[in-house]
């Protein structure tokens, strides 16, 4: 469940987020194609990066236990809910799953940077530590990409996967937990919510076992299979490189392109 060295350009990456005031991201998925006559539709919406997995940044107001520091990753989390769109554009259902090819892009302007990622993304849900093919399929191609920090090889039983995603939630505020209580995204408002289901905006959630709002929390969790760097600093020179994992080893090759 590891490689040998981090990838190359991650602590770069993680020096231009430092320079950005909020890490949004724009995320581009293929909506499948509802017949065989009609093409795949490309979408596209600002999403929060909320850290690299495994490294969960700590937030003394975070009431969920923590995991032991074992692991660190180069791969890419968001949060979502499981109502949304994006989840079957990840090729995911109700429970873990997905692997479906996405290209997350930033825009650190301070340091006139542009980063591309492109890789399949998964899901972590609910049943995550199941034996269900599809919560196997994600801690599989997950843990292919997290290594053990230091000598920490003798806590890597104590850490869980569950443990991770309730870390995610309770990193969130009080309200955005509570934006997983709303009412179906996307439903039509004259729908209304059945009466006692629990389903309101403007709700917030102090429990991070909260059952309504923790159903619908999913994390998604990219891993970049290729990367490009963008530098815009000299305008007389831009310049452009582009990592490739490859081999059994996962290991990165680095070429530089023209912009």
């Amino acid at each position: 469940m590891s490689t040998p060295s981090a990838a190359p350009w991650r602590s770069l990456f993680l020096s231009h987020l430092s320079h950005m005031p909020s890490p949004e991201f724009v995320l581009a998925t293929l909506r499948p194609s509802t017949d065989a006559t009609s093409a795949p539709t490309p979408r596209a919406r600002y999403c929060i990066f909320r850290g690299l997995w495994a490294e969960l940044t700590p937030d003394t107001r975070n009431p969920a236990p923590p995991n032991p520091r074992v692991y660190e990753s180069d791969l890419l989390t968001l949060t979502t809910d499981v109502r949304m769109s994006k989840i079957e554009e990840l090729g995911a259902g109700p429970q873990s799953g997905g692997g479906a090819i996405v290209e997350a892009v930033f825009w650190a302007r301070d340091v006139m940077a542009q980063w591309r990622f492109r890789g399949p993304a998964y899901v972590v849900g609910p049943d995550i530590e199941s034996g269900s093919s599809g919560a196997t399929m994600v801690r599989e191609q997950v843990g292919r990409r997290m290594r053990i920090v230091g000598d920490a090889e003798e806590q890597a039983g104590s850490w869980s996967w569950e443990r991770e995603l309730a870390g995610h939630f309770g990193n969130l505020s009080p309200t955005m937990r509570g934006s997983f209580r709303n009412p179906p995204p996307g439903a039509r408002v004259d729908e209304v919510p059945a009466d006692g289901s629990g389903l309101k905006l403007g709700q917030k959630v102090t429990d991070v076992d909260d059952a309504i709002a923790r159903r619908n929390f999913r994390v998604v969790v990219i891993r970049p299979d290729e990367v490009e760097q963008l530098d815009l600093t000299d305008p007389e020179r831009a310049r452009r490189w582009k990592y490739t994992c490859v081999g059994p080893r996962d290991e990165w090759t680095k070429e530089e392109l023209w912009p």
